[in-house]
């Protein structure tokens, strides 16, 4: 072999009981070089990459690094082959400051010169052009600074060949302009990078090569330069896909949601929200852009009557021009009043569904306060479910099968498709495809596009600003519990939603 790859994986093989997740693949990286691997929900993308930095051990095939075979047992071997994932939830101690996170673990001396690691910790950021303060505390930082911190840490511990999970899931474009700057300096330095990602656009921005793996195997490599995002599809799913979203333009629109100077405290006692007001309308989708902790689940969560309101009101606007006052109800005090909203929390089975019932039993819940015994009438309910499973094809055995056993896209599509089918006025979806492949991402956009279409206020927290672009009217901007600004979705740019999502308290304006 006359080229010596950084990685060679050859027939890995991973099964977790009558699963195979990862099945004789072979997958190679090359030294310089920044690789993309893409695939569905459950094509073996994060189980291959954990195999190689030592959370799983094959039950088949060898691992070579630099063309000598080596067994992976551990993390721990994992870094002393100068091997570093960096995964999507960072693993770092608050209280501390990013130096003491980056050394934390390493051996040394009892009493360490902590000058001479911040020197040390400095060069490496100088070298790839990190920006960071390594006095800061953790809890005082965004996102990509915490991010930062993980990518610099396992610099620090020798790795050449470092492994990012989903790492601009939650990144402004000006954040992830920057990160894709550091990737490339670390490629012209010799390292190896390997990317997790589900966005395509951004898989031909920043990489050399793209592996596709279907349903655990390996199905094809292709040089970025001669990839479009319609080949990757056709390779990730097996056909073509359209995936186009259909937006129409708002007709007969009329209010629907009235908030007005609303502010809540999250659990901590902090504002989360600070005197928010706007309308949501009938026949749009508002979408809500904001960096992690800005208060979009707050937001949706005081509209629902799950989160308690500080200051302020919240008017639900019926279809008569009646006003229903619903700041400061319960859940079920707002059904009462004959308001229709529908909920998709962020958090799936710990807010949305009961993990014990089937998808049938998740659907009877929303009738399940109205009096009558829910055990009178299951025909329809589970008419409902077979019809959300085969619309959103859910991958279950049945509709009475445990939603806590399917894999979390699958929850997802669960939850949405029972949301979509109570027949709401207002329905609110946080993150409505995290987790879900892009044929299923796509069937729920034009799925959200068709209730707008029925004259349903659909308000969604989208994190794609590609996404949020192409598919909502309006976008509204939180930063730190404010709105910055809302704009209309097909006169703006990421760029200008991504600085008001960032803006400092100088420049907040609506």
């Amino acid at each position: 072999m006359e080229e010596t790859y950084a990685i060679e994986l050859k027939n890995i093989t991973k099964r977790f009981g009558s699963v195979t997740a990862n099945n004789k693949i072979n997958l190679a990286v090359k030294k310089y070089e920044i690789l993309s691997i893409l695939g569905e929900n459950g094509s073996g993308k994060t189980t291959l990459m954990n195999i190689l930095s030592g959370i799983y051990r094959p039950d088949e095939g060898t691992i070579f690094i630099d063309g000598k075979e080596v067994t992976i047992h551990s993390p721990k071997d994992a870094y002393a082959f100068k091997i570093g994932m960096i995964h999507q939830h960072y693993k770092l101690v608050n209280v501390l400051t990013a130096a003491e996170n980056i050394i934390l673990g390493q051996p040394g001396a009892p009493v360490l010169d902590m000058e001479q690691v911040k020197k040390e910790i400095n060069s490496i950021c100088s070298q790839y052009g990190f920006i960071l303060n390594l006095d800061q505390k953790i809890y005082d930082m965004s996102v990509s600074q915490k991010q930062t911190v993980e990518i610099v840490k396992v610099l620090y511990r020798g790795a050449d060949i470092l492994i990012l999970d989903e790492p601009t899931a939650v990144l402004t474009p000006q954040e992830i302009k920057s990160l894709f700057s550091v990737l490339r300096n670390m490629r012209e330095a010799g390292k190896s990078i390997i990317i997790i990602t589900h966005k395509l656009q951004e898989v031909l921005d920043i990489s050399d090569r793209v592996v596709v793996l279907r349903k655990g195997s390996y199905i094809d490599s292709v040089n970025t330069v001669d990839a479009t995002i319609s080949v990757l599809t056709e390779m990730m799913v097996g056909e073509k896909i359209n995936l186009d979203i259909n937006r129409s333009e708002p007709h007969d629109q009329q209010d629907r949601l009235i908030v007005q100077h609303l502010t809540c405290r999250n659990k901590e006692g902090l504002k989360a929200l600070d005197n928010v007001s706007f309308c949501a309308k009938s026949g749009e989708i508002l979408g809500i852009a904001g960096i992690a902790g800005s208060g979009m689940k707050e937001l949706l969560e005081s509209i629902a009557g799950i989160q308690s309101i500080e200051e302020g009101s919240i008017c639900y606007c019926c279809s008569n021009c009646n006003k229903i006052t619903i700041s400061g109800l319960t859940p079920n005090e707002i059904k009462h009043k004959d308001v229709s909203i529908s909920f998709v929390p962020e958090d799936r089975l710990g807010m949305g569904l009961v993990g014990s019932m089937g998808v049938t039993g998740n659907v009877m819940l929303k009738s399940y306060q109205t009096g009558v015994s829910p055990f009178v009438n299951r025909w329809f309910p589970r008419r409902l479910a077979e019809k959300i499973i085969s619309m959103l094809q859910v991958s279950t055995p049945g509709t009475e099968f445990p939603v806590r056993k399917l894999s979390g896209g699958n929850v997802q599509k669960v939850l949405v498709g029972r949301e979509i089918s109570s027949d709401p006025g207002v329905l609110m979806v946080a993150y409505p495809v995290r987790g879900l492949d892009i044929n299923s991402s796509y069937t729920i956009y034009n799925q959200l596009n068709a209730e707008k279409e029925k004259g349903v206020a659909v308000i969604s927290v989208i994190e794609d600003l590609d996404v949020i672009l192409e598919l909502c009217d309006r976008i509204l901007v939180l930063n730190n519990g404010h709105i910055t600004g809302i704009r209309d979705a097909r006169n703006t740019t990421k760029e200008e939603i991504g600085l008001l999502m960032t803006a400092d308290g100088d420049h907040m304006h609506e």
